[in-house]
């Protein structure tokens, strides 16, 4: 077979425009690598998805330039509440401002991914390097010891792309990982997670709710935080469990829109809607994160459910992880079984840390048990009154200990 030409030699295709892809193409293009990042969608979409960003991650998105954009687009919000839904107990306020001097950025930044992506592709094609492909579609691919060859299939024409390599960030139904034959490994939750998204500001309900809020309910937990949206007065997000006796008609409807968020806080009038959406979530971990010179990131390579706000992190964490390997490959710095260490580290980061933690968080929140549903509140009211006991807990919740333990993996 003959060589891939000079200007193929380096290039990496990324199948999925979404914050993962975004990333991986940007951290790529600053390396000097050439990208094609190829995405189904006509356009770059605007999800409504994931918007926490914890502290290591704010590090590496500044660290490829993406400071400005983060700042001017996202809101800084250092202060977290758990309480009671049940008895409207406020339980336990956690500060990560208490890692000043630990942490380069001591807070989360709520920046929804959809801007994430824009100012992402905006950098990246600043470069020269990115080469965007929209409303191209994945069919197949083949690999040899030097190449992959991409078939995509482009208005009802198909096409071939050949690269060095081949990195699949396109989400749980992952064509790529599908097409490598790697097994998804877990389990689906039985409830559904409905989104409702609204303009109503939950700071003047005069409850003493801060900008992202976990509350605990044996019937229907909660999760409440805030984003920017397109400016003031922000968007609230609610995240609450559909029982799997109900329809997605009924949870979809208005009135079960309505009727959810008037439960949580009866107001005069209807809350203001600004988008919802119903979806299933999974708890899953690829077999294999690299397959030859086929790679896996982002939700390609593992999902699990939002409490939290750790999926996207974690896809992050991937893709700098991963641009640095191939860096090394490139610069002969490490050969190709350098990449069965990036499948080991970020395994481990998935299935010791993330995994684990976002279970911890759903089942904690969810508790039917009283007696155990005391002990875990009580539980967290301690840890946050313990400075020692709260700062062990913010470096677990927020990823810190998870990047340390799996970057340390041989």
């Amino acid at each position: 077979m003959p060589e891939l030409p000079l200007v193929d030699r380096d290039r990496v295709i990324v199948v999925g425009a979404g914050p993962v892809g975004a990333v991986l193409s940007l951290a790529l293009c600053l390396r000097g690598f050439p990208v094609t990042l190829i995405e189904a969608e006509p356009g770059p979409v605007e999800d409504q998805r994931a918007a926490t960003v914890h502290p290591p991650t704010v590090e590496m998105l500044v660290g490829l330039g993406l400071k400005d954009a983060a700042w001017a687009t996202g809101l800084l919000s250092p202060i977290f509440h758990y309480r009671d839904r049940v008895t409207d107990e406020l339980v336990a306020i956690f500060d990560v401002g208490v890692l000043e001097g630990e942490v380069e950025y001591p807070f989360v930044l709520q920046w929804e991914q959809y801007k994430l992506v824009l100012a992402a592709l905006e950098k990246a094609a600043a470069t020269g390097l990115l080469e965007t492909r929209f409303g191209t579609r994945l069919t197949g691919f083949t690999q040899d010891a030097d190449r992959v060859t991409a078939q995509v299939e482009v208005g009802g024409e198909a096409a071939a792309i050949e690269a060095a390599w081949l990195v699949g960030t396109d989400g749980g139904r992952s064509a790529v990982r599908k097409l490598a034959g790697i097994d998804f490994e877990g389990f689906t939750w039985p409830e559904r997670f409905i989104k409702i998204g609204t303009t109503y500001n939950f700071l003047d309900a005069g409850k003493g709710y801060c900008t992202r809020n976990y509350f605990s309910d044996p019937d229907e937990w909660l999760n409440l935080f805030k984003v920017k949206g397109p400016g003031e007065p922000g968007i609230w997000r609610g995240i609450f469990p559909v029982p799997p006796e109900e329809s997605d008609e009924l949870a979809l409807s208005p009135e079960g829109i309505q009727q959810r968020l008037q439960k949580f806080l009866p107001k005069p009038g209807e809350y203001p809607i600004a988008y919802h959406a119903l979806y299933k979530v999974h708890q899953r971990v690829a077999a294999s994160f690299n397959r030859g010179r086929v790679l896996l990131a982002g939700d390609s390579a593992h999902v699990n459910n939002p409490i939290g706000g750790m999926g996207m992190n974690g896809g992050i964490h991937d893709v700098i992880n991963l641009a640095e390997k191939l860096t090394a490959i490139r610069d002969g710095a490490a050969e190709m079984a350098v990449l069965d260490r990036y499948s080991r580290q970020r395994r481990t980061a998935q299935i010791d840390f993330v995994q684990a933690q976002s279970v911890a968080n759903k089942k904690s929140l969810s508790e039917r048990d009283p007696v155990k549903r005391r002990e875990h509140l009580d539980g967290l009211r301690r840890i946050s009154e313990d400075r020692s006991l709260h700062k062990e807990f913010l470096l677990r919740s927020s990823l810190i200990d998870s990047l340390a333990t799996a970057n340390a993996v041989p």
